[in-house]
């Protein structure tokens, strides 16, 4: 059986165990908020600064509707309705994963107890750092993105821009329930912050790195969903493991709409990838910057940055903070269950990368000191795959180039990288080299330049900029040439 509207298209029925999701409420939600009446207050209150953030930090793009997927029920198989919806009238709102019955805590000091519903005294603090971090890296996406609808290559990938947008909004409210609801006054204070700091901001920075790097073109988005919602989906891996049962099923349904944001950057990438070579085949050349496309080598560019700062995001290789988070029950590692050992790690131990006496060397390390390069190498590993999928696609074109992965040292500025220079392919450089050659590996603001020029907007349904391929299917069903974004008419101006 399938809910059929002619206009937005078919969604399957949702099948086995169901949350739903009550939209009748001015916060839609499946955690019973009328319950408890103060909460209720208290997120209204957050609500109309939200929505003052979205207005003058959000899209930049006026719109009239886009058609967006907004979630409606949570269970086994996840459920979205396709419609379209005005921006500012998306229904926000705060949905967690249905229950476990019964759920035990899965690793760490509290192994087979059972998960917590209320936050333990000791963990307090902790607790609240990791989700004020993780509530912090939502909107300053969003802030980061604002600009980019004014040159999108097409109505498909503006779709795609403002889908990714409001579900960053969305994970934003997941966070800030969290904090309202088990953390009392400093927890409202912190969801007061989260609104406060801007993406880039030289007084009130967003709390990581990454996420005050500007987003200067299209081609950075696909990157940044790439492998920046990459280490997004490895946080969230690791808190939904979490012996705090509000938190991990926060992060269980987060990673269900995290799963569209990576499918953007995996074939935004490969698409940007396949018209770079049609482009160099149609001209017999490499330099294609005077037939509106963007060269291989500034590709590779683009992917050695975010690659590289998405690195950084993981934190240092050997940290005691998160033994202790670990050994708490606060975050465990990714696909924990899966893993064939003790999940206490007390005895093991894991062999860690660094620089000494100018040669990058293994040590064997206690394995609960490196669980942030566990993490990361798991990541490592998932990045891997889409580098060999737009290799595929410059093999079929029958060109011998080929993207690549940096070396982790490459362009490090935390961990035992930092206050280092490595290549590419992983030599250590001294400072006079480093400087030789960063420009053919990193992009200049030259070359940004260039990208940007490149980024016209076309608007007309199922028409593409000439830098990047059509995709090979629509969203939901739809076709390609479907009109997903209605612009409002400031907007065409």
């Amino acid at each position: 059986m399938t809910v059929q509207n002619d206009r937005i298209g078919q969604a399957p029925t949702p099948t086995g165990t169901l949350s739903p999701i009550d939209y009748t409420e001015r916060i839609p939600n499946n955690v019973d908020l009328a319950s408890d009446r103060r909460l209720q207050r208290a997120l209204e209150r957050w609500q109309p600064k939200f929505l003052d953030w979205w207005k003058n930090l959000g899209p930049q793009l006026p719109t009239k509707d886009v058609y967006l997927r907004t979630a409606v029920a949570v269970g086994r198989d996840g459920w979205a309705h396709f419609d379209f919806v005005p921006m500012e009238e998306y229904r926000w709102g705060i949905f967690l994963a249905e229950a476990k019955e019964d759920r035990t805590i899965n690793f760490g000091k509290h192994k087979g107890e059972p998960a917590w519903q209320e936050v333990p005294g000791e963990y307090r603090a902790e607790l609240m750092r990791l989700i004020t971090v993780q509530g912090d890296t939502e909107p300053a996406s969003v802030e980061q993105q604002r600009i980019l609808g004014m040159t999108a290559p097409s109505l498909y990938d503006l779709r795609n821009l403002f889908q990714v947008n409001v579900e960053e909004g969305r994970h934003l409210w997941a966070m800030v329930y969290l904090l309202q609801a088990y953390f009392g006054r400093e927890g409202r204070e912190e969801a007061e912050q989260l609104l406060k700091r801007n993406s880039g901001d030289m007084d009130a920075p967003r709390i990581l790195g990454a996420f005050n790097e500007e987003t200067t073109d299209w081609l950075q988005f696909f990157m940044f969903t790439y492998f920046t919602d990459r280490d997004g989906k490895y946080q969230l891996g690791t808190l939904k493991e979490s012996a705090f049962d509000p938190l991990a099923r926060t992060c269980e349904f987060m990673l269900k709409e995290e799963a569209h944001h990576m499918f953007v950057g995996t074939t935004g990438v490969q698409r940007v990838v396949e018209r770079t070579a049609e482009l160099i085949k149609e001209h017999g050349t490499h330099d294609i910057w005077e037939f509106g496309g963007i060269p291989i080598e500034v590709i590779q560019q683009y992917l050695n940055f975010q690659y590289s700062v998405s690195m950084d995001l993981f934190g240092s290789e050997q940290s005691t903070n998160v033994a202790a988070y670990y050994t708490g029950g606060l975050k465990g590692r990714w696909q924990e269950t899966r893993r064939k050992d003790d999940h206490e790690l007390t005895d093991s131990d894991y062999t860690v990368r660094l620089i000494e006496d100018g040669k990058i060397v293994e040590k064997q390390v206690p394995y609960l000191t490196a669980l942030n390069l566990d993490l990361r190498d798991e990541y490592t590993a998932d990045c891997e795959n889409g580098v060999r999928r737009w290799n595929q696609a410059l093999e079929d074109a029958g060109l011998d180039e080929r993207l690549s992965l940096p070396h982790e040292g490459f362009n490090r500025q935390v961990g035992n990288y930092s206050g280092h220079h490595v290549s590419p392919d992983g030599r250590i450089l001294s400072d006079e080299e480093w400087e030789a050659g960063v420009g053919s590996w990193l992009p200049s603001d030259e070359t940004r330049k260039k990208v940007a020029a490149l980024m016209v907007p076309v608007y007309e349904p199922g028409e593409f900029a000439g830098w990047i391929a059509a995709p090979q299917t629509g969203i939901n069903d739809m076709p390609v040439e479907f009109d997903y974004v209605r612009l409002a008419e400031e907007g065409l101006a």
